[in-house]
């Protein structure tokens, strides 16, 4: 017959003597007690740590002790649940021996892996930052690669803002041109000084002079001899 009483008081000094810095008897009826377990250091001294309570029923080690998480120290609740997750496996493999050795041993090494696991996240997430620092670099240093899709959209962009600057420049050209007097128009549209000689060249031969308001040359009595002679003179005679 298993004398369990036996058995439980072994387990319990040989826990005290394995964890004395953090093995806490809660009660001897039923045993009830606490114990710490504690990650080795990872790179930066960061440790992981679990408190758990265990208690012994009348039957264990035949029928599993009761367990639970009080504390833990640096865990994701998905951590957590994996711990619990392995405990129970661990229970099912050790049913019928005492275990609590055993349970905590291969909760050690489940906190072992947490830490290498911060490791690994601190890594990859110090790599993305340096990734994104190059590409933000990238872009600063040579701008952004041009593609048949963001060339197009530019463009459309670009004839619309150009368009909008046309019309506004228009309106604005209107508003003023009404506001300007005739020879401020002249002095600002240098096309004004030349129109007339334009229309006189498309004219050309079509410009139809009346002679009868002109007197015959050859009816004028001119002295081109006289050194005093000036034709000015001979119009303002005959007025």
């Amino acid at each position: 017959m298993t004398d369990y009483g036996e058995e439980q008081r072994n387990e319990v000094e040989a826990l005290e003597s394995i964890y004395p810095d953090s093995f806490t008897v809660l009660s001897k009826n039923p045993t009830s007690f606490t114990i710490t377990v504690t990650s080795d250091a990872g790179e930066n001294d960061e440790t992981v740590q679990v408190n758990f309570k265990f208690t012994y029923v009348n039957k264990y080690p035949d029928e599993p002790p009761l367990y639970e998480i009080l504390e833990t120290e640096n865990l994701e609740d998905s951590d957590v649940a994996d711990i619990l997750t392995l405990i129970q496996q661990q229970v099912e493999e050790n049913l019928g021996m005492v275990m609590i050795f055993t349970l905590l041993t291969a909760v050690q090494e489940k906190l072992n892996e947490v830490v290498d696991q911060i490791k690994n996240r601190r890594e990859e997430e110090k790599m993305k930052k340096e990734m994104e620092a190059e590409e933000a670099e990238k872009v600063q240093f040579h701008g952004t690669i041009v593609t048949i899709e963001n060339f197009l959209s530019w463009k459309a962009k670009f004839e619309l803002e150009m368009a909008e600057l046309n019309r506004k420049k228009q309106k604005e050209e209107e508003a003023l041109k009404s506001k300007l007097t005739g020879k401020q128009l002249f002095e600002r549209d240098h096309n004004l000084d030349t129109s007339d000689i334009q229309f006189l060249e498309e004219a050309g031969n079509n410009v139809e002079v009346d002679e009868s308001l002109f007197q015959d040359m050859d009816d004028l009595e001119l002295e081109e001899d006289d050194p005093d002679f000036n034709p000015v003179d001979l119009g303002s005679d005959e007025d």
